[in-house]
């Protein structure tokens, strides 16, 4: 079989390659929030892509992607990867983390997949590696068969599906056997900004892109001037509205209790504004407790491999009973 016909084989839809492209017959409808969605990270990767920064973006994911899903190195993760002949990363965006699999597993096929137009920024920009291909599609219906992927990732992106238990669902289910499906979901936060998340996602919604990145820099703005002041105090334990007691940067008080207004100084500012505009921007942002994700993980005949947990989210790596 040749690697077209292998690659041909593996969806329940007919399909065409072309070059490191698989094209599909037409690209479902989405529903009004995905087709936002698919809109939203449309413009914030053709936006991010040209970014003079952008390769500090993509050396801090791999070192987080490593601590996310139990990797103590790089080379771990090329070790566990050695036995997986078909990887998929679902919700790829611009692919690098896709060819990074692709560099450290150059034995497997790896596709990568995405609902925004990304998926082509992707093609180019990794079209020298052979074992690598990229499509468009929602997440929650990737049109590729039951128990076919050795190795199948969401990492970041489940929650901006229209409802992440199905696509979690679906994920698991194109899983093989005696695999892993690793998958990252946003954590609850503080009462106070869950509930400023939910009105500003439900404001932005209304607004024109424009005002949305404008929106977007003043929140930056906000965190750079926050973090300059370079403030830490206690913080008093208050349950009520899920804030932690402890010792507190002013920012981070602020950023973990009541408004996203992320900076990184490292990143500069515009990948720091790009990160809120990907916090606040999608409608779909769902957000889960540790008892949720761990729920629908098990829900999904899964077993825990590993897991990871921190103030922003929760990760594992989950195999498939």
């Amino acid at each position: 079989m040749t690697e077209e016909e292998f690659i041909k084989d593996l969806f329940d839809i007919p399909v065409r390659v072309k070059d490191n492209i698989i094209e599909l017959p037409l690209i479902d409808g989405h529903a009004n929030n995905q087709s936002q969605t698919q809109e939203i990270f449309s413009d914030k990767w053709t936006e991010a892509e040209g970014y003079k920064d952008i390769e500090k973006l993509y050396e801090f994911q791999f070192e987080w992607f490593l601590s996310l899903y139990g990797f103590k190195s790089e080379n771990e993760l090329a070790q566990y990867l050695k036995n997986k002949k078909l990887i998929v990363d679902t919700g790829c965006g611009l692919g690098y983390k896709t060819a990074w699999f692709a560099k450290l597993a150059p034995h497997a096929i790896v596709i990568g997949m995405d609902i925004s137009d990304a998926v082509f920024i992707a093609a180019k920009n990794f079209k020298d590696h052979s074992n690598l291909f990229f499509y468009q599609c929602d997440i929650a219906k990737t049109h590729l068969k039951k128990n076919s992927i050795d190795f199948t990732v969401c990492d970041q992106v489940i929650m901006h599906t229209e409802v992440p238990e199905k696509t979690f669902h679906h994920l698991a289910d194109i899983t093989k056997p005696k695999s892993e499906f690793a998958c990252y979901v946003y954590a609850k936060k503080a009462l106070p900004r869950e509930l400023l998340d939910n009105h500003f996602r439900k404001t932005t919604h209304a607004i024109s892109k424009e005002e949305m990145w404008q929106f977007s820099e003043q929140l930056t703005e906000l965190g750079k001037r926050l973090s300059e002041l370079k403030i830490s105090f206690e913080s008093p334990d208050i349950p009520l509205l899920g804030i932690k007691g402890g010792t507190y940067d002013i920012q981070r008080f602020i950023y973990w209790n009541f408004l996203k207004c992320f900076w990184k100084e490292e990143w500069g500012f515009d990948l720091s504004k790009s990160t809120n505009y990907d916090w606040y921007a999608p409608s779909n942002a769902k957000r889960f407790s540790k008892e949720e994700f761990v729920k629908m993980v098990s829900n999904n005949q899964l077993e825990v491999s590993y897991f990871h947990e921190e103030e922003a989210c929760y990760s594992g790596r989950f195999l498939k009973k």
